[in-house]
């Protein structure tokens, strides 16, 4: 078991410094997580660290901090599990010096959050990271939480936001191109495309003429005074795009958005899993992003099966016929077994 001695540190130590810029509600609750109070853990017990590294030591680091007379600065520990979050060559410096114990202070925050705080206090202090394993470590924390923006994901990483921006694009799934809004810097939540959410706020009121403006914003993933705003433009017979915004209509107002294609098979329809991806438990959840991702990369419309089929070499159509069916299967069974669990 590890031997805790807890003692009032008097606040952060010098090596965990906290972000010079007014975080995000849920960037700041990773970041502050860290308990102030110093206990001294037992070596053996810790287990290694997920780090953001691709090298998880450097010997002449270790060497360095083992022959300095300073002692060594408290690490950082999951309290859940005692996995090391930060502060790998503290502790084979310690090893190195002797010692059985070393200074911890415990993270206590959600667990998709230990990495997140791994990656900020490495950028922050000792061994700099390379550009290569921060734009590494970027994107885990856009995978983990895509509903960041850029700025905060920069923050984190101590990348630009441009060059995040530029990761994001490049690693964007069809999953993340559903999440409507991104999670500034201020904690307020912002739509990705002020248009698309005016004009599903739209088609939300032409069908929903009494909603109220809660219903709006939730509905089209925007703030309640956009949706006051769009609910005045449609009484007025106006354009619901302010003109800074009308770059796809011509500045004239539509019906209701076109639908998506149809889709094919017994998976789910589209809105359907447009309403799923607007689910908050699930987006926001491991499982839920993975499932969800599954669904969309599996539903096919009637032109893209005509433009697969038409492409595809004669000797191979048996074969994709029966993965086709066996994956259909597969889906089939888990739509059964959801059936049966609700």
């Amino acid at each position: 078991m590890a031997h805790r001695k807890s003692s009032n540190a008097g606040g952060p130590p010098p090596d965990h410094t906290p972000p010079t810029e007014a975080p995000t509600t849920e960037e700041h609750a990773v970041l502050t997580a860290v308990s102030p109070t110093v206990h001294t853990v037992d070596i053996s017990d810790l287990l290694p660290a997920d780090s953001p590294r691709s090298v998880q030591e450097d010997d002449e680091h270790v060497r360095t901090l083992a022959e300095s007379d300073a002692p060594l600065p408290p690490v950082i520990v999951h309290a859940g599990t005692l996995r090391l979050i930060d502060g790998t060559h503290r502790v084979h410096a310690a090893r190195l010096r002797g010692q059985t114990t070393i200074p911890a202070r415990f993270y206590e925050g959600p667990d998709d959050g230990a990495f997140v705080l791994a990656v900020a206090s490495n950028v922050r202090h000792g061994l700099p990271l390379s550009r290569a394993e921060r734009l590494t470590a970027a994107e885990r924390v856009l995978d983990s939480h895509p509903h960041w923006s850029d700025r905060a994901v920069a923050q984190v990483t101590g990348l630009s936001a441009t060059t995040i921006g530029k990761l994001r694009q490049k690693c964007a799934t069809g999953q993340e191109q559903q999440l409507h809004t991104r999670i500034g810097r201020d904690g307020r939540a912002r739509p990705v495309d002020g248009a698309d959410g005016r004009e599903r706020a739209a088609a939300f009121l032409r069908r929903h003429p009494d909603a109220s403006l809660r219903q709006v914003a939730q509905a089209a993933g925007i703030s309640p005074g956009t949706a006051r705003d769009v609910r005045r433009r449609l009484q007025r017979s106006e354009d619901p795009l302010p003109p800074r915004l009308r770059r796809r209509t011509g500045g004239a107002a539509q019906a209701d958005p076109p639908r998506p294609p149809e889709r094919t098979g017994r998976r789910p329809s589209g809105p359907t899993l447009a309403a799923l991806m607007r689910d908050p438990s699930l987006r926001h959840t491991q499982t839920g992003r993975l499932l969800l991702k599954l669904l969309d990369n599996r539903l096919l419309s009637q032109a893209e099966s005509e433009r697969l089929i038409a492409g595809l070499p004669p000797h191979s159509l048996s074969g994709l016929s029966a993965a086709a069916r066996e994956c259909a299967q597969v889906w089939l069974d888990f739509s059964r077994r959801l059936e049966e669990r609700g």
